[in-house]
């Protein structure tokens, strides 16, 4: 196969449900809801809905304002487990 092009790997892209800006997968915070609530996935591989967050505070008040959690995960997400949460990722920033 010799002067066959390099085969480009796509980079995946995903939306922050905060900014709404397409940024590749692994520059953002991915949140799933489970048995447990609602929780920070680090591994990108727990099971069930997900859904992405940019990694800076303005994305985290902007979701938690809009309720983005809730709509994009197709659950009731309560006002303090997303404050919870939105505190994790604070935390994870520092």
């Amino acid at each position: 196969m010799a002067g066959s092009p390099m085969i480009e790997k796509k980079v995946p892209m995903r939306r922050c449900v905060g900014c709404m800006q397409s940024k590749p997968k692994g520059e953002l915070l991915r949140v799933t809801i489970g048995p447990e609530g609602l929780q920070i996935d680090q591994s990108g591989k727990m099971p069930g809905r997900g859904c992405y967050l940019c990694r800076n505070e303005a994305c985290v008040q902007l979701a938690l304002k809009k309720n983005a959690f809730g709509r994009n995960l197709k659950k009731d997400v309560s006002r303090q487990e997303a404050q919870r949460v939105a505190e994790e990722i604070a935390a994870l920033s520092e």
